[in-house]
């Protein structure tokens, strides 16, 4: 005749609890180290429940620690589980909330990018110092620009005198000239004295 083994557990006490979807549990867990049991604790989020009330019911917890994500899947009667206190109750529309964790993740990222934001929008002293620097180059060189563009036209407002200057002189030496043609023509007597020198000759 075979002995009927009993749960060392109370499961109608653990069953009564109803533990569902969005409640926040503390698990006290019992964890054997070194030949010492101690108390493990592990508070969070409920996601899932399974198997309902029977003797392989599991129910899923989630926490964030250290900025990850840790999720531990307990059986509903583990003689290991010392103690489960219900924290705090919430009202939730799905037997499942796997979608707490796409939901971390994009608030997560949203947090990156206001930090990628914040970085951009800033500038440091060493970036302002050079900045400054290029404009004062920038600067400079605009100045010696106009500078270069002044002294172009100074020049070219000079060379206009030069030439009127020459072409003033110019009409003197035409003058000279004509003067000296006229000087060697011959008057009408010249012609008339040599015309009757060489009639005589003939």
């Amino acid at each position: 005749m075979t002995g009927v083994q009993t749960s060392p557990v109370n499961m109608e006490e653990r069953k009564n609890l109803g533990i569902k979807s969005g409640d926040t549990v503390r698990v006290h867990q019992k964890i054997q180290d070194k030949g010492k049991t101690r108390i493990q604790v592990f508070e969070g989020l409920v996601l899932a429940r399974k198997h309902g009330n029977e003797p392989g019911a599991t129910f899923t917890v989630r926490k964030v620690a250290s900025g990850v994500g840790v999720e531990k899947i307990f059986p509903l009667y583990s003689p290991m589980i010392d103690k489960l206190e219900i924290v705090k109750r919430a009202k939730v529309r799905r037997a499942k909330l796997y979608y707490i964790r796409e939901k971390v993740a994009r608030e997560i990222k949203r947090q990156m990018r206001r930090m990628s934001l914040v970085s951009m929008s800033t500038e440091s002293g060493a970036e302002a110092a050079a900045r400054e620097a290029e404009e004062a180059k920038a600067r400079e060189a605009e100045e010696a620009a106009k500078a270069a563009e002044a002294e172009a036209q100074a020049t070219e407002e000079t060379t206009p005198e030069t030439t009127g200057d020459e072409s003033s002189e110019a009409p003197v030496e035409e003058t000279a000239t004509e003067e000296k043609v006229e000087t060697t023509e011959e008057t009408p007597a010249e012609e008339a004295d040599q015309e009757a020198s060489e009639e005589k000759k003939d």
